[in-house]
């Protein structure tokens, strides 16, 4: 087991970390299939479909940790990836990772002005992107953030054609892949496993925050996933969440690792493109967004013989966990995964028709289990939100500034960060229900944002303008935008690199453009 039944992991403790288990899978699996990319993926960006076994897996992440380091950057140096759900994004990961730097993945969906506030506030050095995804030009977007931020030296990125000034990063994987060995060791510095290995970026109604994470609470989030959904070593996973948060690092790629089985990965979101998946082999697990889980089970996706044994059903929206009676017909374990934006996640396996409460105190992997090992602490506070801590539970603002989150979130006396969400106790088992968002807060799919910074961009567009955070059966929310000019909103809003899920809000409904 990695984790011991303390504050602190035994990976802590033996320095493991997300690159050694690498390394490891490579070198007793070489020629196991390790990562697989979306069949659709020339759809959405460039480069043909991949399929890497460890080893070629292992010489790219080798091969881009020494690019790294080549052009100058040194180690603990911040390295921001923003990428689609492709082969790509989990090898630069994991080469910023092995050359001892840290990586800060970005949301695809976020344009200029996020970018440019999450990473002007942690001294980012390089930035790395895909050329292409979709119509959106990533190079350009790179290219302007890097404008932007001063400290920011670097830019590269796969895909082509690449704009002047940029790295070249896809010679690495034509260089592997070919089974050219690299030459690139890792450096070994003390305890590595609690060193900050990534960065992910949370939102609160004070906007965008840093979250600083160690290996050991990336490995201890993964261990819950892989401890409740009980998944054998080379189980088969497909996942539909990029590793661009701390639920996608804890969800796909720690337990791809712990099990050194094959990661399918899917761009958000292709019925057609999932059902081939499904159909080319069946996966122990299959990580989807749970508001849609019932949706595709009413639509037989999930039937015999293609069914996975496994649905990790991830709800960012924890407050919109329900039950659906289609749900009673699958021929998977669904396991519900409660996201408490970047403090924690729990895993919750359903024993019955409804979702499981989120347990009290302790929470151990599997639950219930002899022999079972903590791997958070939950609580209700005084003011009737949630409190999180534990081992998987951050414990620092990024960049260390001597002190702890609590100029952000609300630590209690325990030590558990206040996540926000208002919950209730249910009385017949004593567990956490989660009630609504955050205050200020609402969701489009996987996204957060702090309605009063909308509406402030939006006022600065159009002084008349406004927007509504209507409900949505499967988004969370949706927004609806209001202004007697809705193309000339849209256009300023796109123009200052706003969020496309804001610009669309006013989109035209009518057919008329000046429609309010």
């Amino acid at each position: 087991m990695i984790l011991g039944d303390t504050s602190r992991s035994a990976s802590a403790d033996a320095g493991t970390t997300l690159d050694d288990i690498l390394r490891l899978n490579a070198a007793r699996h070489p020629d196991a299939t390790a990562l697989i990319d979306p069949p659709n993926r020339e759809a959405f960006t460039d480069r043909p479909p991949m399929r890497l076994t460890y080893v070629q897996a292992d010489r790219i992440v080798s091969a881009i940790a020494a690019r790294l380091r080549d052009i100058g950057l040194s180690p603990d140096s911040i390295v921001a990836t923003q990428f689609p759900n492709t082969s790509e994004s989990i090898l630069t990961l994991l080469g910023i990772m092995r050359a001892g730097m840290i990586a800060a993945p970005l949301p695809l969906l976020w344009r200029r002005t996020e970018c440019v506030a999450a990473l002007s506030r942690i001294g980012t050095k390089a930035l790395i992107t895909s050329m292409r995804v979709g119509d959106a030009d990533h190079a350009a977007l790179a290219m302007q953030v890097a404008a932007e931020i001063f400290t920011i030296r670097h830019v590269g990125g796969f895909g082509g054609p690449l704009p002047e000034g940029f790295i070249s990063f896809d010679d690495l994987i034509d260089e592997a892949t070919a089974n050219t060995p690299s030459s690139f060791t890792p450096e070994r510095r003390d305890n590595p496993a609690l060193r900050v290995a990534a960065i992910t970026f949370d939102m609160t109604s004070d906007g965008i925050v840093p979250v600083g994470r160690s290996h050991a609470e990336l490995l201890a989030g993964g261990l819950s996933i892989l401890a409740e959904s009980r998944l054998a070593p080379e189980s088969h996973m497909l996942s539909s969440l990029p590793a661009a948060s701390f639920a996608g690092i804890a969800l796909t790629l720690a337990p791809w690792l712990l099990c050194a089985g094959p990661l399918r990965l899917h761009q958000p979101f292709d019925e057609a493109t999932l059902l081939a998946q499904l159909q080319d082999a069946r996966c122990d697990a299959a990580i989807l967004p749970g508001a849609l889980v019932a949706q595709l089970a009413e639509a037989k996706l999930f039937a015999e013989p293609h069914a996975p044994k496994n649905i990790l059903a991830f709800w960012r929206a924890p407050e919109r966990l329900t039950f659906s009676a289609s749900m009673l017909s699958l021929d998977s374990t669904l396991i519900d995964v409660p996201l408490f934006g970047e403090i924690g996640l729990c895993a919750l396996r359903r024993t019955g028709s409804r979702p499981a409460n989120i347990p009290v105190g302790k929470i151990r992997a599997p639950l219930g289990a002899p022999g079972a090992v903590v791997v958070a602490n939950v609580a209700r506070n005084a003011a009737g939100t949630l409190g999180f801590g534990g081992p998987m539970a951050p414990h620092h603002v990024f960049p260390h500034a001597g002190g702890s989150f609590g100029s952000y979130f609300a630590a209690g006396a325990d030590g558990s960060l206040d996540t926000g969400f208002p919950c209730r106790i249910d009385k017949e088992t004593g567990g956490l229900v989660v009630t609504g968002p955050p205050a200020g807060l609402f969701s489009i799919g996987g996204y957060r944002f702090a309605m009063r910074d909308v509406q402030n961009v939006v006022s600065q567009a159009d002084k008349e303008a406004n927007v509504a955070a209507l409900p949505d059966t499967f988004a969370g929310h949706r927004l609806a935008g209001h202004s007697k000019d809705r193309a000339a909103v849209r256009h300023t809003l796109d123009a200052v690199g706003l969020n496309p899920l804001i610009v669309r809000a006013f989109r035209d409904r009518t057919g008329t453009p000046s429609a309010a």
